[in-house]
């Protein structure tokens, strides 16, 4: 095991301005400079409390021994235990999960629920490896973070390529380790083991909210309302069902191997059926092909991109024809298009607010978990609802209180309470 304590690198295969960490550290930068917060507090907030690196001794099916590298990031613990999820993919790397954890302290700052931020990730290919091989990482892997979470000081969740199983296997692990059903440990957990009613729909629930909100800011009916979905995993899929029932009209959804288009609106449940059974959204006979770039561009009155990082950039920020970016990915949408988008007069509802809606049933599943009592799906929407509003309006007025965009509101908004909270409990030396 490996504890690093270095200073995050600004090299990046892609440039600087695809770099997760600095696209974090820009914001977080202009943000400060604008709170006029000393440099000392700056160094404080900016400096992750931890960074873990594993190597996983792994026996694969075939009898070979493969060797697998994770990554947790605990980024601050001033508001409460660090929260974030762990993600398997293979460009899995320490600056993209830092710049996660990071955007999970301010994410939890900005909806305000008592969390520090905290991610992880192996560098691995889910789609190589059998159920068994990704039950053998998880479980190595939970094992060599044992000493480094638990339900009052890291409470990881599912993520890229993780789901309840793998959440189960986690909670399992830590449990056996100490030798009691330790069901808070983790979030994002299968109904029978102390998840949560309406946790899968929890991220697109929380997007469908602030949306509705900004379509009545611009006197938009949602029944007017054209919305463009750009990734119909669980995020996107759920904010495009949810907006659906809701009024709001789908014109195109995008996925990686293609997009659709049907200017009378989507029928996203029947999308998503024809994509489980077909395994793409290609071929789907009630909407048009459209090339998945082009889509993007469609004029509409809300763009959700809720698929990867930084698919909105400085070379097409401009040709975006939307009044309103809901942000349902984490980091879509890089630093230095930010100026573009404001140029334009783009409302932007930035990621970590608009996709916090799964850290904020998280926290309910936290909570439950630790009471021993749940609630019912219509008590937890209710919740979510409440906290989604009155962060969507708490970012707002900021904005329009210091005359600044909604991304930079909420960037000071975060840090304003993390670093209230720091300033309370003082420096212990």
């Amino acid at each position: 095991m490996i504890l690093e304590a270095t200073r995050p690198g600004t090299n990046h295969e892609n440039g600087p301005e695809f770099n997760p960490w600095l696209a974090a550290e820009a914001r977080f930068n202009q943000a400060a400079t604008l709170l006029g917060m000393d440099d000392g507090l700056q160094k404080v907030l900016r400096t992750p409390t931890m960074e873990i690196t594993v190597h996983i001794p792994i026996q694969l099916d075939d009898g070979r021994l493969e060797v697998f590298t994770g990554y947790r990031v605990q980024h601050s613990l001033a508001r409460g235990p660090a929260k974030g999820g762990i993600r398997f993919a293979p460009d899995v790397s320490i600056d993209e999960v830092r710049a996660l954890a990071s955007w999970m302290t301010w994410k939890c700052a900005v909806v305000n629920i008592p969390f520090g931020g905290g991610k992880g990730g192996v560098i691995c290919d889910p789609a190589l490896l059998s159920q068994n091989e990704l039950e053998r990482i998880t479980r190595r892997y939970t094992a060599e973070l044992i000493d480094f979470i638990g339900p009052e000081r890291d409470v990881p969740a599912p993520d890229m390529n993780t789901n309840e199983q793998t959440m189960a296997w986690i909670m399992d692990t830590y449990s056996m380790h100490k030798r009691t059903t330790v069901t808070a440990v983790v979030t994002g957990k299968p109904l029978n083991l102390g998840g949560s009613r309406g946790r899968p729909a929890a991220t697109g629930r929380g997007c469908l909210f602030v949306t509705l909100q900004a379509l009545r800011k611009f006197g938009i009916a949602p029944a007017d309302a054209k919305v463009v979905v750009q990734g119909m995993g669980n995020v996107g899929g759920n904010a495009a069902r949810l907006m659906a029932e809701a009024g709001l009209k789908i014109i195109s959804v995008i996925e990686y191997d293609g997009a659709l288009y049907n200017a009378n609106g989507i029928d996203t449940v029947a999308v998503q059926k024809f994509r489980a059974e077909t395994g793409s959204i290609v071929g789907f006979p009630r909407a048009e092909p459209i090339d998945k770039h082009q889509a993007m561009y469609l004029p509409c009155d809300v763009f959700v991109p809720a698929a990867r990082e930084n698919v909105i950039h400085s070379a097409n920020a401009h040709l975006l024809n939307a009044k309103i970016i809901c942000e349902g990915a984490n980091g879509p949408t890089t630093a230095a298009a930010d100026k573009v988008l404001e140029e334009k007069g783009i409302f932007v509802i930035p990621d970590i607010l608009a996709n916090a809606g799964g850290v904020t049933v998280s926290y309910f599943e936290w909570v439950q978990d630790r009471q021993g009592y749940f609630w019912n799906e219509q008590l937890v929407n209710e919740r979510l609802e409440e906290i989604m509003v009155n962060s969507f309006q708490d970012v707002v007025q900021y904005g329009e209180k210091h005359k600044v965009h909604n991304r930079t509101a909420a960037y000071m908004l975060a840090l304003d309470r993390v670093a209230f909270a720091i300033k309370l409990r003082g420096i212990y030396a």
